[in-house]
């Protein structure tokens, strides 16, 4: 069976703020999810019958894209790899841009409920930096994987358009939040900016994080964010 159990990771994600999907929580699921995935692409080769999951394509296509780069992968590539058909594939993901991203729902779910839980006696900035790096906690052992999923999506140019529109939802996300702190209409230029600046924040410390292989995720994130809170301390609701 080329079936991976994969455990999700309480922050996992995929973009500028762990926008991907889901990734295995320990070291052993991932060694798991590495075994299960060499198990389908071999037995794809030996023609027996198959069976796959979200976690296994994942995996296979990220490591397709690692040898053929992602404009050289296409979903029948993925779908070989795996010894399933296309169709069987769109069951699992509605493009090869959608497995990039996994998860992305959710994960924007996860993320609102963060800022939810946020204490109302919390300044607005802090609450959005606290939620912003506890949604990006990773255990280690799935940072490469973490790596590997932010860099296409920070540095592909095929998926920019896409990315585009997935920072939208994420960005409203933050500008929601802002304005109930605030006590304005989302739609008023301050939320805006807030939320387009936070994530512009965010999208610079993931691509810190990747310029430099010794990086702490977390702590770029903190810093990024506790500078940008500077330029809004003094805001009261309502003002």
């Amino acid at each position: 069976m080329c079936d991976a159990r994969m455990a999700v990771e309480g922050a996992q994600g995929a973009g500028p703020f762990a926008v991907g999907g889901a990734v295995p929580k320990e070291g052993a699921g991932m060694k798991s999810l590495h075994s299960d995935a060499a198990a389908c692409s071999g037995s794809a080769r030996t023609g027996r019958p198959r069976a796959t999951s979200r976690a296994v394509l994942e995996q296979l296509g990220f490591e397709l894209f690692a040898r053929q780069g992602f404009d050289g992968t296409t979903v029948d590539d993925i779908a070989d790899e795996a010894g399933i058909g296309r169709r069987t594939f769109f069951r699992y993901f509605a493009s090869k841009n959608d497995l990039v991203w996994g998860d992305f729902e959710e994960q924007l779910a996860r993320l609102d409920a963060l800022l939810a839980a946020a204490a109302p006696d919390t300044p607005m900035m802090d609450a959005l930096r606290e939620a912003v790096v506890e949604f990006n906690r990773f255990d280690p052992a799935v940072v490469p994987w973490h790596r590997q999923r932010m860099a296409l999506i920070l540095q592909v140019p095929t998926l920019q358009a896409d990315s585009a529109v997935r920072y939208a939802s994420w960005r409203a996300l933050v500008t929601e939040f802002a304005a109930r702190r605030l006590e304005r209409p989302a739609s008023d230029l301050l939320p805006r900016l807030i939320g387009s600046t936070v994530l512009a924040a965010c999208v610079a410390g993931y691509e810190q994080w990747l310029a430099e292989d010794d990086a702490d995720l977390g702590g770029l994130l903190d810093q990024a964010i506790l500078q940008l809170a500077a330029g809004y301390r003094d805001l009261a609701p309502g003002a």
